[in-house]
């Protein structure tokens, strides 16, 4: 009798997840715009000079007259600073590296000479503090480093889809800052997209752009009736484990 009570009550929560999982699956009309960065990465223009550093980013110094701060790389700290033996701590956060550069060079030239335009050269080793992500049923999921130049296509690639994955129901969503403006979520048919070799509707990918790659209909089922028969599965176990 117990058993078939609980065959019944697992058989209520797989129809229930079953329309819990169609539910989601209608299009959001609302919630859906249209993007208009449909462009191609080569066309973008990425320039180093107008990048703000901020933490993680690390930041390698070229200066051969300078011998404490000439090929050190650094990385910024939480407090936005960095430093260097001879030149002290120095707010790197916030700044561009031409703006960083002129700040190293005032506080070089109290101890050497410096001559030239532009004695000392900050150049952007890693761009940690600028990043996107890539969630859902993907095998490399989480942030990524965000170039400039990175498409919906380059990121599915990289993060590399599983199984479950709903390739022709993937959404970039856009975050918005201002809470006056609503997120952009765009729904891309990818898979359509590879077979095809269709990429003018690929998306350039911003900062903070969040790729989410959904379950399948029948996948989703699966999680959702999983993440209920897990528990019961457990207790079951702990009962016998007691009972014997």
């Amino acid at each position: 009798m117990r058993y078939k009570m609980i065959l019944t009550q697992i058989a209520l929560i797989a129809l229930l997840a079953s329309l819990v999982v169609l539910s989601g699956c209608g299009p959001k009309k609302k919630m859906m715009a249209e993007m208009a960065e449909f462009v191609k990465p080569t066309e973008m223009a990425v320039v180093s000079k107008n990048y703000i550093l901020q933490p993680p980013d690390e930041v390698e110094i070229h200066c051969v007259k300078v011998p404490e701060l000439n090929m050190q790389r650094q990385q910024i700290r939480p407090d936005g600073m960095i430093s260097f033996e001879g030149i002290g701590e120095v707010q790197a956060a916030g700044k561009t590296p031409k703006e960083l550069a002129t700040i190293l060079q005032e506080k070089a030239m109290l101890l050497y000479a410096l001559t030239g335009q532009e004695p000392i050269d900050v150049r952007v080793a890693t761009f940690e503090s600028s990043v996107y992500y890539v969630l859902g049923q993907v095998s490399s999921p989480g942030a990524k480093e965000a170039t400039g130049r990175d498409t919906l296509q380059t990121a599915i690639a990289k993060a590399r889809p599983t199984n479950l994955a709903w390739l022709d129901n993937i959404q970039v969503i856009r975050p918005s800052a201002d809470k006056s403006v609503k997120p952009r979520i765009f729904k891309l048919k990818y898979a359509k997209m590879v077979q095809k070799g269709d990429a003018s509707k690929d998306v350039l990918l911003q900062e903070g752009d969040i790729v989410y790659v959904p379950p399948t209909i029948l996948a989703g089922m699966g999680l959702k009736v999983g993440e209920f028969i897990g528990p019961i599965g457990q207790a079951f176990t702990t009962v016998n484990v007691i009972g014997q």
